[in-house]
């Protein structure tokens, strides 16, 4: 009997460490860039800019989808189509509280507009 051959594979740990160190180094940038007097939106822009290089690095390597095949990439792209149409679904209905539109009831009337009562003096003096 011969006893079974165990297979070892080979990991490679240094592109894992360069690519933490990238991560990191990207991680500092956005604070960096977020203690700059910055405008709001160019903030805003280059941390979304940083995120998603980071995801994409995370995806590729530690997901293992850099030598994955076309497949997989088109449920993901599709994925990532799905999540940008739902956001913006959202944002369009939200939009017309952030103007100030009204909303009325379920059946379409707005609500009326009632003065304040004002509260009847009390009585006590002479008639």
């Amino acid at each position: 009997m011969s006893s079974p051959n165990p297979t070892t594979h080979a990991v490679n740990v240094r592109p894992y460490l360069v690519i933490f160190a990238t991560l990191l180094a990207l991680t500092i940038i956005t604070v960096a860039v977020a203690s700059l007097k910055l405008g709001e939106s160019t903030t805003v822009l280059v941390a979304i800019s940083i995120a998603t290089t980071k995801a994409a690095l995370v995806a590729m390597f530690f997901m293992h989808l850099k030598g994955e095949k076309p497949m997989v990439f088109w449920s993901l792209g599709l994925t990532g189509v799905l999540l940008v149409t739902l956001f913006a679904f959202v944002l369009w209905t939200e939009g017309d509280h952030l103007l100030g539109t009204k909303v009325g009831d379920a059946f379409g009337t707005a609500p009326a507009q009632t003065e304040p009562v004002s509260p009847k003096p009390q009585g006590g003096g002479g008639h």
